[in-house]
Order: C-alpha cells, then structure tokens, then sequence
C-alpha cells in the first residue's frame, strides 16, 4: 500500500471519525450512576460560587468545571442536562483523539531518533508507518469510546485519558528534541490530570522521573539540561495543580493531595466496610486504623438508618464527598490481604484483556507473520520505553488497589501502541510485502472500530424510535421524578430512601426531583425487599422514625409485581407512575394519581 494512499485513508477516516462519533454519541443510552450524581452536584456549587463545598476529598474539579461550563454555553433544565453532558463528552472525545494523534507523532518522532539509519541496517526497518499507526491508535480510541469510555457516562475519565495522552506525548517530544519547552508543556497537561483525578498525581512524579532517568542514562544528555527539564515540569505541574492541594490541605488540616486512593485501598486491600461505619463497628475495620471523627449519625441499629444532615452539600450527601463521614480512616499495609486482592485483580487484568482482544490478536498475527522486535537493543533503540513503563506502573497501582476497565484503559493503549512501533521486518522476508500485509490488517481494524460504532449507534437509533423521546431518557428514573412531583413531593424537600437502587446505585431521580436525600434505611440486599420489610419486627418504628426526620417519603425500588398491597411491607406504598419505584407518604397529605411522564416530554409510552 502505497504511503499517498494510507495518506488518504487516514484523511477518510477522520472525516468519516466526526459524523459517526456524533452518531455514537448522539444514541448513547441512559447510564448514570451516584458517581455522575456527585460531579453534576460539584458543578451547580461552582456556578454558584459555593467554593467550600467544591473542594472536595474524592471528586476533583476539573469534570465538574467542564460540566458547569456547559452549563453556561447552553443553558440546560433539570429535565435535559443529560443531552448537555453527552455534548460535552463528545468535545472530550475529540480531544482524545487529538491527544492520541500527538502521541503517536511524537512517538515515531522518537523512534526516528533513536533507531538506526537506513545505511547502517538497510533490510531491517520499522514494520508499521506513521499513518497506520495513527489509524490503530484512533481505532482503539473508539473502540474505548463504545466500552468502559461511552460517551453516555458522565464520568471523568476519557478526560483523564486525553490529558494524559496530551503529557505523554509532551514527554515523548521532550526526549526526541533539543528543546526545553515540551518539559512545561508535560507539567501543565500533568496538572490538567491532576485535577481531573487525583491517580495523576503519582504519575505526575513518576512521568517527571522518567523522562530525567532517561535523558541521564540512555540518551548521555547533559546533567545540568536534565535537571534544567525536570525542574521546568514539576514547576507548571506544581503551578497548575498546587492551589488546589493547597485548597484541600486547609479543608483537611494536613497535606492532601486526595484520598480516593487511601479510601479505596481501605475498602478493597484493607476490608474497611465501605458504607455506614461507625466508630463501634470494629469488627468492620478490617487492618485499617479508624478515628473518625465525624462519622454518620446512626438514629437505629437494626436496621440501620442514618442521617446524612452533617453534610451540607448533594442530593444524597453520603456520595456527594465519601472522605467526609469516611475522615481518618488510614489504611495499614497487610501482606495476605493484599496477595488475596492482587490475584483478583489477576482475574480482573485477563477478564479485560478478553474483552479488548483486537489489539493484541493483530500483533500476535503479525509475529506469526514474521515481524520481529529488537528487545535487545533496548538501551540504544528503547523509544518505547518510557510509555511502557508508565504504562506498566498505572496498571500496577491500579492493580493494588481495583481494577475497572475504564481505569486501565489508557494504560493499556500506551503500552500496545508502543509494542506496535517497535515491530520491525527481518532480514530473511520480503519485507514490501510484510509492510503491506501489516498496514492493511491495521487500517481493516481501524474502519471495522468505525463502523461497529456506526452499527451499534444505528440499532441504538431503532431500538429508541418511537419508544423513548430521546435516547438518554429512562422511563424508569423520569418516571420515579414525575411520579414524586405528583404526590405533592417539592424541588427543596427532604426524602429519604431504603435499598441500594433507589439510594445509590440509580439516584438521579433525586436531582430530577430536586430533593435531598438525608436519612437512609440502609438495605445492601435489594433483592426480595417486600419480603424483608413483611419481616421486620419493628417495621413500624422505622417508618416513624424517618417521619420524625422531617421526610416527606421514603423512596424505595420493589418488584412490582410483590406490592399487591394485601401484605405488612407492601402497604400504604404508592407507585410512581409505572415505573419499580415506590414511595410511601410520611409528611404529605392523601396522594394523587401520577401521570408518567415530566411536564416537558412527548407522551410515551413508559416500560416498567
């Protein structure tokens, strides 16, 4: 194949890259979680200049800012922010695609320094060009984008990915020229991460030493340019990322640059029990060290309720900020749990390497067909190893802790792309032919990526079609939020929830509503729960027990074919239009009937 035909492929790909990414987007599904609960809220305290509460332990601010800067730009409702947000996403996407863009550049760029030249090794060249790498490295981007990174998700992490593929590719810059100002530029798009997650704060540090280990060692530059480069990163990056370090050590009383790490390694390295821990609960410690110092208020034992009225910010205040009932929960080092952890997340590695198999399938092809990689010469031809390694040290640190495939997934891309590069035509083939082969599997995976997107977003597009009055709606959610407003249920009033789907796992009827959540009746186990509440013995003094809260219900997800009413746990409970959502009346008059749909939406027809 011909480099002015890959030239235009790529070109068609990109082209083709705008329309269908919108269409991905555009018929993305309704799939938010407590997670997109919390950012959302973050963002409405930024537009109102609440700054107290933006500072926050477990979400950073970046996400949030992006979200209440969409929200300035087009003005959205309660009712249609979703649309917003999936806009948003699709910006971010593109970004994405552009940082990878960068980063392949850059990283044949290195590649181009550091092998050797044609005269001295004229029948041993690089197998895959410049172009059908980019085509792989935008290929897997979408792919990503219809998996763990859907555009549907309001989550921050293909920001994350595109900022941090922006510093790579800085990195990788900083190592193929003379120049200081790619050291800078890795420390602003380092900080840009920082404050998308705190994760990017470790890889902010080990990024810098790289690139100073790798400029010292392999590449024999001068000590004083070195540290010259090093300093220039860590100054930006410190500049970008220091006010809000700062801004959360005063909140805190103690350095903090974020304690999502520390919280997750309690909960499954440690075996803190992640919900509702009170100081008594010792037996739920796990090998953590628990102080905490202003925990839950417990107002029962068995079962549990809890009131959330400490927290003065998020619809369910429990979410909203995990490090504040959670304060001085310190994780302590154990061998066993640890092992016991890192063999599940053993399972969890291989579980996503099946579901992302293209890429590794193709370069397992391509070895078979005779590509070889010089690992040998790694000190004089290693230009990937500074992406692998980084790679390699994100899987790990995740990999301590929990892995999830939208976690791992730039770590995955920055260590295939670079084992791609390095694939090189031996000696004894016919090397034209090789590259030919190679080059058309790669552009075959790419455009097959395009179009299962373009395939999935078409079904998507029929299976929604006079069903749904966009996409992202979910009858189940806008139909629990219309049902509430029905029964009398006010934007402002207090609600509480029993179950864990209608308190966390689904909440976004909560901020359609516009309630608070801020007692709980905590249920781990959703399943059967007419069933538990026909069973328990003081059934009657919970409910009035969350009435002397001030609730005005208590929201609940059941099968509905179990509240038939004629049973204790299914009495006095109303439905919320047909959806599985329930509430039952506390400090509200005789309810109404309630229509299914919002005030805003076309008539459709809801499926329970």
């Amino acid at each position: 194949m011909s480099s002015s035909t890959l030239r235009k492929l790529f070109i068609a790909y990109l082209l083709l890259l705008v329309p269908i990414g919108w269409l991905i987007m555009r018929f993305d599904p309704y799939q938010l979680d407590g997670d997109a609960m919390a950012y959302m809220d973050v963002a409405d305290l930024m537009r109102a200049h609440h700054w107290s509460g933006v500072v926050n332990g477990y979400w950073n601010p970046l996400y949030p800012a992006c979200i209440a800067v969409t929200q300035a730009l087009l003005h959205p409702t309660r009712s249609n922010e979703l649309g917003a947000y999936y806009i948003l996403n699709f910006v971010i996407f593109l970004g994405s695609v552009l940082a990878m863009l960068a980063f392949v550049d850059a990283l044949v760029k290195l590649r181009t320094r550091m092998l050797p030249s044609d005269d001295q090794e004229p029948k041993s060249t690089p197998l895959i060009g410049l172009n059908a790498l980019r085509l792989l490295g935008v290929g897997l981007i979408v792919i990503a984008a219809q998996r763990e990174l859907s555009m549907g998700k309001v989550r921050p992490d293909a920001l994350l990915q595109a900022l941090m593929l922006a510093a790579f590719a800085m990195l990788m810059q900083a190592l193929a020229t003379e120049s200081l100002i790619f050291a800078p530029l890795m420390g602003l798009f380092l900080g840009l991460a920082y404050l998308s997650k705190s994760f990017a704060f470790l890889i902010a540090f080990l990024s810098i030493a790289v690139m100073m280990l790798f400029q010292a060692w392999l590449q024999r530059r001068k000590l004083a340019r070195v540290i010259t480069g090093g300093t220039l990163a860590f100054v930006v990056f410190a500049a970008v990322a220091g006010p809000y370090i700062a801004a959360l050590s005063k909140q805190k009383g103690r350095f903090d640059f974020g304690d999502s790490g520390a919280l997750n390694y309690a909960w499954y390295v440690s075996g803190t029990d992640k919900m509702h821990l009170e100081p008594w609960m010792t037996n739920d410690f796990g090998s953590a060290s628990v102080h905490l110092i202003h925990p839950e208020q417990q107002l029962l034992a068995q079962p549990g309720v809890y009131s959330y009225r400490a927290e003065a910010y998020g619809e369910y205040p429990v979410w909203f900020d995990p490090t504040y009932f959670n304060e001085r929960i310190i994780p302590k080092f154990n061998a066993t749990r640890l092992l016991h952890r890192d063999m599940r997340n053993l399972v969890l590695v291989l579980r996503y390497l099946f579901n992302h198999p293209e890429a590794w399938l193709l370069l397992l092809v391509l070895l078979l067909l005779g590509a070889r990689a010089h690992i040998k010469g790694w000190r004089h031809e290693g230009f990937w190893l500074p992406a692998v390694v980084l790679g390699l040290a994100m899987w790990v640190i995740y990999g301590l802790v929990n892995i999830e495939e939208r976690y791992v997934t730039l770590a995955y891309l920055v260590i295939v792309l670079p084992l791609f590069a390095m694939l090189r035509t031996p000696a004894d083939t016919d090397n034209k032919s090789l590259r030919t082969t190679a080059t058309a599997l790669v552009v075959l995976l790419a455009f097959l990526a395009l179009g299962e997107g373009l395939r999935i977003a078409l079904e998507e597009r029929r299976d929604a079609s006079g069903r749904l009055p966009v996409p992202w709606y979910s009858p189940q959610i806008y139909g629990a939020a219309s049902g509430l407003a029905a029964i009398g249920v006010r934007p402002g009033d207090e609600v509480a929830c029993i179950g864990t789907t209608a308190c966390l796992h689904d909440p976004y009827w909560q901020r359609l509503a516009g309630v608070r959540v801020l007692t709980e009746v905590y249920n781990p186990r959703d399943q059967h729960l007419e069933e538990q509440l026909d069973g328990l013995p003081n059934r009657q003094q919970v409910y009035d027990l969350v009435k002397s809260q001030g609730a005005k219900v208590l929201v609940a997800y059941f099968d509905p074919a179990a509240m038939t009413g004629r049973t204790p746990g299914s009495t006095g409970w109303v439905r919320l239009g047909e959806t599985n959502y329930y509430a039952l009346p506390l400090n509200l008059s005789v309810p109404q009937p309630a229509p299914t749909q919002l005030p805003w939406t076309p008539k459709v027809d809801v499926a329970p």
